[in-house]
């Protein structure tokens, strides 16, 4: 996987509660492919300067965001159910289902299939590629809407909170409006 994509990206924006200690600059880029979603996330800035998580075994795993760690939040547009996507640098990656804002879905449905996660870090950039399957995201209705996020953590421990937007005063990935971004899916 190459980050060199002809989509837009989408500037992520750092909560004002938490700012970040450093001067970084962090987006995603989506595209679509005929397998799934293809989210790019880039960090540039003094990424030496991040705490990032090393790499470990790939697979699923719990509480990835108290680190740095790249985030999706995934509802058919119009629906309050949805699901969350959680992407460490570390290979690590997590998926929940909610049937509403903060309600786990802990009914029993199919495991959601792993992503595929490529880094690349250097002194100035970071950039997590990631390929989500069609099948991990809600169906069957074409049309998504999204809230891309990043929890960045650095040296010192301290963590900022970036999204494409902050719909409250305190840093929130789950809330509702925060699903700005709005995909349609390519038919089959």
């Amino acid at each position: 996987m190459t980050p060199t994509l002809s989509s837009p990206s989408h500037p992520l924006h750092c909560h004002p509660a938490t700012p970040a200690g450093l001067a970084l600059d962090v987006s995603v880029v989506t595209h679509w492919t005929p397998e799934g979603l293809r989210l790019v996330y880039t960090v540039s800035g003094d990424t030496a300067s991040l705490r990032i998580p090393p790499p470990t075994e790939p697979g699923p795993a719990d509480g990835l965001w108290q680190h740095t760690c790249f985030e999706a939040f995934v509802a058919v547009e119009g629906d309050v159910a949805y699901r969350e996507f959680n992407f460490s640098p570390s290979g690590q990656w997590a998926a929940y289902r909610f049937a509403g804002e903060r309600q786990r879905d802990t009914s029993p449905s199919p495991d959601l299939p792993a992503p595929v996660m490529q880094l690349a870090v250097t002194p100035t950039l970071l950039t997590l590629d990631v390929h989500l399957p069609r099948a991990a995201l809600p169906s069957p209705a074409r049309h998504l809407a999204l809230a891309l996020c990043a929890v960045i953590e650095e040296h010192d421990g301290r963590l900022s909170y970036w999204a494409l937007q902050h719909p409250q005063a305190r840093p929130d990935f789950h809330h509702p409006a925060g699903r700005s971004l709005r995909l349609t899916l390519p038919a089959n």
